[in-house]
Parts: structure tokens; C-alpha cells; sequence
């Protein structure tokens, strides 16, 4: 008797958020904006009954009320903004997608990845990716092309060619340690798994980012995170 075919990962993150949209669902969280201004801009896009509840959905885990396992690493990161409003609300909503919604951070990895080399790629190469892992269906091509929109919108990429192409946009830099260790925690829980500190600077998951600075220290003096030495002689980082 075969065994039943493996289930294909969930995709949750199935619409085009623009970063106004997650920028105030971050404020909600933070207690600085009422929740009545989200439901405003939806109301503003135009959107019907259905998109606006789908919406809502995607912003509720992304900001609002995020998995319980996660519930503190978005508090952390709303206190890097509210403690330095010059934090920017792109690389923390970037973070919490990555961490909440796996199929974010598997386009962002393919992406990051594509054009690591020449800057672009074509939409065809991601969205027969992700197929290969979310399966060869509609609702798969669909959520892709929602997401690369919104990382797109998000200063990330640049869709060209009438949306066939996706180009790198140059990386925003990050010299903010607290940001730093947050957005390695977030790559951490997006990985499930420790990783090497010399691949975080070259990460294609962080693909929109520039981690500037002594990783190693940074590291060292978050409370969140930890180094492990490995035997080849390098260092690996962890969640605590």
C-alpha cells in the first residue's frame, strides 16, 4: 500500500498588501493608531466584502494579532520603532513576514536568489519554483504574483516588461543593532534551523537589506540570540 502524497504547504499570504496597509497594522499593534484607520484604507483600495476580509486576514498575522509562538517578536519589534521612529517600518514588516508566512519568504528566497547575479529574473523562473513546492495549480501562480506586487510595493523589487520581469531594487542599509539582531531572528524563524553568521550578509531571504556592521557583535549582545561554535572553526547563531 503507497503512502498518501505529502500535503502541500499552506500559502496564508494570498493577497497584495501595500506598505500603508502594513505600516498601519503595525501602529494598531502599537497602540498609536485605532484599528477604525485600517478598515479606512481598505474601504479608500475599493476592495468588496470578501478581498477586504482576506486582506484583513493577511494584515491580522502579519501585525495585529500574530501566532501566540510569535505574539513577542512582534512586541520587539514595535519597541525598536517606538524607541527610534527612524526604524523603518519596510525591514519590520518584511521581518514579520518572512517569520509568519513561509510562502513570503520563499518568494523573497527566490528572488534574492535569481538575481543575485545579474539584478533581474523573469516571473516565469519563480512562479515554476514555487510550484515545484506549493504545487502546479491557479491559486499557487496567483499568491505569487500577489506577493511579488507587494514586495514590489514595498521598495523591495521593480516588476518591468508588463509585470514578466522582476529587477533588484538597490539594498536599503541597516546599521541599527537592535534592527539587525531582530531581522536575524526573523531569517532564523523563517529557516527553522541555526544559521552560519558569514551567510547572513548574503542572504537571499533578506534580499531587500544591507546588514552593515560586526555581525558577530551584534549578535553577541542581543538578548534573543545566541553563538555557537562549530568545529570547522566558524560560528553558527541560534534563538535562545
Amino acid at each position: 500500500m503507497s503512502n498518501p502524497p505529502a500535503a502541500r504547504p499552506q500559502i496564508g499570504f494570498d493577497r497584495f498588501i501595500p506598505l500603508d496597509w502594513a505600516a498601519c497594522a503595525l501602529r494598531v499593534r502599537a497602540g498609536t493608531e485605532e484599528s477604525d484607520a485600517l478598515e479606512a484604507l481598505l474601504l479608500l483600495a475599493g476592495l468588496g466584502a470578501p478581498s477586504r476580509k482576506k486582506s484583513r486576514s493577511v494584515l491580522k498575522g502579519l501585525w495585529i494579532a500574530p501566532p501566540w509562538d510569535l505574539a513577542a517578536f512582534a512586541d520587539r519589534g514595535i519597541e525598536l520603532w517606538k524607541g527610534d521612529q527612524e526604524v523603518p517600518i519596510q525591514a519590520l514588516c518584511w521581518g514579520m513576514a518572512i517569520a509568519t508566512y513561509p510562502f513570503f519568504g520563499k518568494v523573497a528566497e527566490l528572488i534574492g536568489r535569481l538575481t543575485a547575479i545579474q539584478g533581474d529574473c523573469t516571473a516565469a523562473e519563480i512562479h515554476r519554483r514555487m510550484a515545484e513546492t506549493y504545487g502546479e495549480r491557479e491559486g499557487t501562480r496567483r499568491a505569487t504574483n500577489r506577493v511579488i506586487q507587494t514586495q514590489a510595493d514595498w521598495s523591495a523589487c521593480e516588476r518591468l516588461d508588463k509585470a514578466r520581469r522582476v529587477v533588484r531594487q538597490p539594498p536599503l542599509a541597516i546599521s541599527h543593532d537592535g534592527l539587525t539582531a531582530w531581522l536575524v531572528e526573523a531569517l532564523i524563524r523563517y529557516t527553522g534551523k541555526p544559521l552560519s553568521v558569514t551567510s547572513l550578509q548574503s542572504s537571499a531571504v533578506l534580499y531587500p537589506f544591507r546588514l552593515d556592521g560586526s555581525l558577530t557583535f551584534v549578535i553577541s549582545r542581543s538578548p534573543a540570540l545566541e553563538l555557537r561554535a562549530e568545529g570547522s572553526g566558524s560560528s553558527l547563531v541560534a534563538i535562545k
